[in-house]
């Protein structure tokens, strides 16, 4: 038996080195996760002249757009022209410090955010953005929720694998691992639909209002995390599940030369 067994405590480390090479993907995918919910760079506006843009239409351009009644019209539009970024929670805008109708365009730049309330949230989008007669725009109401959704059911996936974990741990057994990896996976996938609702919801907003010649827009570090963090949670989920379904078979085996 001495030769098997030397066998199976090398499998026992490999084993476990899958199984921490799991923890630290799922760790850093998780950390990449938060990130990009708590950040504004998700899309990016480039603007040639912002404070140009920001001094012919005087203080109005941006003050609407922080205003509570501001619609999605009048914000994209703020976007566009003052070197917006958006997130997920909040929108932002690049502005002089001091912009007046009297003074001269600034150099010296600050940028001012507002956060989307719940109900902006949840709100309908509509078939022509900022006109609410022209009725509700079914695909991207629901796009914008599900972007604002999956990403706490991924976080929250992670988290109670995590906890699976740790009663695996507790347990002194990998079985329970499986269940780790399933919900890693499943995380992955709320992630993968993530990016790609926030995508397909970019790209019919500018179908509904192109960008301007002078603008350029693009994603930005926010989205790339997120990107980032769907196929570490996809390889997370792997291991664990592969270390812990291969651990049982080897168990299996070991006992049943045993018994033989």
């Amino acid at each position: 038996l001495f030769p098997y067994s030397s066998k199976g405590a090398m499998m026992d480390n490999r084993f476990a080195t899958a199984l921490v090479i799991a923890c630290v993907l799922s760790l850093i995918s998780t950390i990449y996760m938060a990130a990009s919910i708590g950040t504004d760079f998700w899309y990016e506006y480039h603007t040639l002249s912002p404070a140009e843009n920001v001094s012919e239409a005087g203080r109005s351009i941006w003050e609407e757009f922080v205003s509570e009644e501001a619609d999605e019209k009048t914000y994209t539009d703020a976007l566009f022209r003052c070197n917006g970024t958006v997130g997920l929670w909040r929108r932002c805008i690049t502005v002089p410090k001091n912009a007046h109708w009297y003074s001269l365009p600034e150099t010296d730049m600050t940028t001012n955010c507002i956060s989307f309330s719940l109900s902006d949230q949840f709100m309908e989008k509509y078939i022509e953005p900022g006109n609410h007669n022209s009725g509700t725009d079914l695909n991207r109401t629901y796009l914008w929720r599900l972007q604002f959704l999956l990403p706490f059911v991924s976080l929250g996936l992670m988290c109670f694998g995590a906890l699976i974990g740790l009663c695996a741990c507790a347990c002194r057994s990998l079985y329970p691992a499986i269940a780790t990896g399933v919900l890693h996976f499943l995380a992955g996938l709320c992630t993968l639909g993530l990016v790609g609702c926030y995508v397909a919801g970019i790209e019919l907003l500018h179908k509904k209002l192109p960008l301007p010649d002078d603008v350029r827009g693009e994603f930005g570090w926010s989205f790339c995390l997120a990107c980032v963090s769907a196929p570490l949670q996809f390889m997370a989920a792997a291991l664990f599940i592969w270390a812990a379904r291969t651990n049982r078979k080897e168990f299996t085996l070991l006992k049943a030369y045993r018994v033989a």
